[in-house]
């Protein structure tokens, strides 16, 4: 990594409103909610919704972004609004809608095979990954 990468003032100059990614995954009982709480439904958990969405927002950047920079979730506002069944396949999407100093703004959905099962608003910021985990010690 050149040292014009790493203090790059401007990591986000190649990210443009309109950019798109996509993830998917088969909801596996691991991913539902009745494996991590007791009592409850064995249907896609809402925490791991939201992670599959903060996966598309930021394959929706990573291939724009300088050379040791990534984006890491800073806000969500995300309703959940229906049930996956265990078996389904859960498509996330994510859409560029601002880009604003070092955070990114994404319009994101999610749909199972049959419906839109969740929909929100997601910021991600940029960081350098190396300055990153020295400053937290990671």
């Amino acid at each position: 990594m050149t040292a014009e990468a790493s203090n790059d003032p401007d990591p986000l100059k190649g990210v443009q409103v309109g950019m798109t990614g996509r993830e998917q995954e088969v909801v596996t009982k691991d991913l539902t909610v009745g494996d991590h709480v007791e009592g409850m439904p064995l249907v896609y958990g809402t925490p791991m919704m939201i992670m599959l969405m903060e996966r598309a927002s930021g394959l929706a950047v990573a291939g724009h972004l300088p050379p040791g920079w990534v984006t890491v979730g800073a806000e969500v506002n995300i309703r959940h609004l229906a049930p996956t069944p265990i078996g389904r396949t859960v498509t996330a999407t994510a859409q560029v809608v601002e880009v604003q100093g070092r955070s990114v703004l994404f319009a994101v959905e999610a749909h199972d095979e049959d419906r839109k099962i969740g929909e929100g608003m997601h910021r991600r910021g940029a960081v350098n990954l190396q300055s990153f985990a020295r400053r937290y010690g990671l």
